[in-house]
């Protein structure tokens, strides 16, 4: 099997945030970990934003109930067109899972976690949830296992999550204060009966915070996801950060409302507004101060596969898989050459990325201000996606000396075919409205009248990285505008500094 090529080294994350004078990015997101924890997460996608840039995970559907309601939840069935979370095309047993795992991994060599999200919630689900990860870590014993829960259920199922080696949960945890969450969760099923408000809340809270500290007790990872939704707990989730990190969890994925009303949920029936994404990436600085945080989210499907900002599952439907013949023992041969070629690469990229570099005659660089920067990627750490036809952009925060990757911007493909292409003006508005606060535009190509309305918005189109690496285009983009005295701070900025 041919290995994988890997182009470049992926942006880490960082803890710091850029200022006028530069951005806080470290030489290894990973690198103040334990070196046990960071084995771990450094090929977990969902977990470490540099690898999700080159592994790929999936989730099985085959937990339908759920124990809560929440106000941003409408699970949905055979439905193939919505892109979030509690959605899925087919509801499938243990076994189906299992041999939908295995064909998946044997395809996609660079796959490797299997996570069970739902439709409903794993734990409210146990007898499925568990049958599948029983089967999975006996035949496919090199894939990791992951589970995200609400947490209702979680301190009773530690123990059986253990017995499976799962050493990677994600709990959903919107609140810490019941009066908060009564506005979430309408009500919960506990104790065999329905409970309402803000005593419901208050059961949940104390569920999940129980859970969180039994797993980190066992040194089970805890990744600690949470809504942000304006005007009910953005302001508090300042404190959940707090609260979660001190009990044990490492991670906070900090994520936008969905709440668009053809979805069908309560927030998105009465209006509630989402977040901008300027308010969202305040937000998560505004955490980043207690806790490593987690941008490259994608908010999946509950029976995603592939990289995160794509989707093969239509490759993988229970027809198609019947038909497939799958040696799995031969392909856990090729896929540990595919993961260790991976990995291999990204160390040294990671040794060179850090070595320092000392340019005697190099000048002082003027005070420069940071910008933002998107990028059209099909994935891989590449300017490689024709601005048409992106369903997201990634995008950065560049200084004088470093950069930082600060979020994704999802988007309706502005070119669906050549024919199409101009006449989606209500879509282009929608794109540019998605983009603000970027201020540069990279992307492999950029027709004409895109072209113009993105300058017109103050959005600076580039064409001229295409198939460049990620890093080395908006370095080069950076220092370009800089030399040329466009990003020259004001001068109080620069007394100031």
């Amino acid at each position: 099997m041919e290995l994988p090529v890997i182009s470049n080294t992926a942006p880490e994350e960082s803890g710091g945030g850029c200022s006028s004078s530069g951005c806080g990015t470290a030489p290894d997101a990973l690198s103040h970990l334990p070196d046990s924890i960071r084995s771990k997460v450094q090929d977990h996608p969902c977990y470490s934003e540099e690898a999700h840039h080159y592994f790929a995970r999936m989730h099985v559907a085959v937990a339908p109930a759920c124990n809560i309601q929440c106000n941003y939840c409408n699970r949905k069935y055979d439905c193939s067109n919505e892109s979030r979370p509690g959605v899925v095309s087919e509801v499938m047993s243990p076994d189906q899972a299992v041999k939908k795992t295995l064909a998946v991994a044997a395809a996609i060599p660079q796959m490797t976690v299997l996570g069970i999200a739902g439709p409903g919630d794993p734990l409210a689900n146990p007898e499925r949830t568990f049958e599948t990860f029983r089967q999975l870590s006996e035949q496919a014993p090199d894939i990791k296992l992951c589970v995200s829960t609400n947490g209702l259920s979680l301190p009773e199922s530690v123990d059986e999550l253990a017995k499976h080696n799962i050493d990677h949960v994600t709990i959903t945890i919107n609140c810490v204060d019941p009066e908060i969450g009564a506005k979430i969760y309408p009500w919960i099923f506990w104790e065999n009966k329905r409970i309402f408000g803000v005593e419901g809340a208050k059961i949940l809270i104390e569920q999940q915070q129980k859970g969180l500290e039994m797993l980190s007790a066992r040194g089970i990872l805890v990744k600690v996801n949470s809504v942000m939704i304006p005007g009910v707990n953005d302001e508090h989730l300042k404190e959940v950060s707090k609260i979660v990190k001190a009990k044990g969890a490492f991670l906070h994925n900090v994520m936008p409302l969905i709440a668009e009303a053809e979805h069908g949920t309560y927030y998105g029936i009465m209006g509630q507004r989402e977040p901008t994404p300027l308010e969202l990436e305040a937000l998560q600085d505004s955490c980043s101060g207690d806790m490593s945080m987690m941008r490259h989210c994608r908010q999946c499907r509950a029976d995603a596969v592939g990289l995160l900002g794509e989707d093969r599952g239509a490759e993988f439907t229970l027809d198609k898989i019947d038909e497939m013949e799958i040696d799995y023992a031969t392909a856990m041969v090729e896929r540990a050459k595919v993961h260790d070629a991976i990995t291999s690469e990204l160390e040294m990229k990671r040794a060179l990325k850090s070595a320092p570099k000392f340019n005697p005659d190099a000048e002082e660089k003027p005070a420069t201000r940071a910008i933002r920067i998107a990028i059209a990627s099909k994935g891989g750490g590449l300017v490689n996606e024709h601005f048409g036809h992106a369903h997201e952009f990634l995008v950065y925060e560049v200084g004088p000396t470093s950069h930082r990757f600060l979020t994704h911007r999802k988007c309706t493909p502005y070119c669906m075919g050549d024919e199409s292409c101009g006449d989606g003006e209500t879509v282009l508005g929608q794109i540019i409205k998605s983009l603000e606060g970027v201020e540069v535009l990279l992307a492999s190509k950029i027709g004409f009248e895109p072209w113009a309305d993105l300058e017109k918005a103050g959005i600076q189109p580039n064409g001229e990285h295409a198939m460049e690496p990620i890093e080395e285009a908006i370095r080069a983009v950076y220092d370009e505008l800089a030399a040329a005295g466009k990003l020259d701070q004001p001068a109080e900025a620069k007394a100031a500094a």
